[in-house]
């Protein structure tokens, strides 16, 4: 995302904003609140501000950022907390998983050990976020607490291993399927 751009980051967060089927959109000023401006105000002035965008046809059509913030996924003050929107008309197409693999590919190269996000329970992205390799580590009534730990991929991998080594010396069918491993 360019500079020039960090003002789409407005209607990005109120864009990020889950509305459980059924219920009316909050106003578009509810962004205005301080638990909502620690994801944008500012951004690009802080060492740990990334952002990257999805474009069609020249138009940006989400974006997905982090930074260091005590926000609602907050994890510690080295763990940047992540941040996704698209589109709701660009949503079910991969384009928000593409985002994210691009954000872990650069938080990665980066250095960083881990980054979170909240979501809520009934979020149909929590299933987006899971396939991804983040893992709960935490929960409220409405929320879980996710991480995607970058050193600790390689200690889920060997774990994956030997679970199924152990399956099939009991020939007997795994508990769950995973499509996709973290690193």
């Amino acid at each position: 995302m360019l500079p020039r751009e960090y003002s789409l980051l407005n209607d990005f967060l109120y864009n990020a904003i889950f509305i459980p089927q059924g219920l009316p959109p909050p106003p578009k000023n509810i962004i205005m609140n301080d638990e909502l401006q620690v994801y944008i105000k500012n951004f690009g002035k802080q060492k740990d501000d990334m952002a990257l965008v999805a474009e069609i046809n020249n138009k940006i059509i989400g974006s997905v950022w982090t930074r260091i913030m005590n926000d609602y996924g907050h994890i510690d003050n080295d763990t940047p907390s992540l941040a996704i929107s698209l589109y709701k008309e660009y949503r079910g197409y991969g384009i928000g998983t593409a985002l994210m693999q691009n954000m872990l590919s650069l938080l990665k190269q980066y250095g960083y050990k881990r980054v979170s996000l909240s979501v809520q329970k009934v979020n149909y992205a929590v299933k987006m976020y899971k396939n991804l390799g983040f893992i709960i580590v935490g929960e409220n009534q409405e929320e879980y607490i996710m991480t995607y730990n970058f050193v600790m991929g390689w200690l889920y991998l060997v774990f994956f291993i030997k679970e199924i080594a152990l399956l099939l010396k009991a020939n007997t069918q795994p508990l769950y399927y995973t499509e996709k491993r973290s690193e």
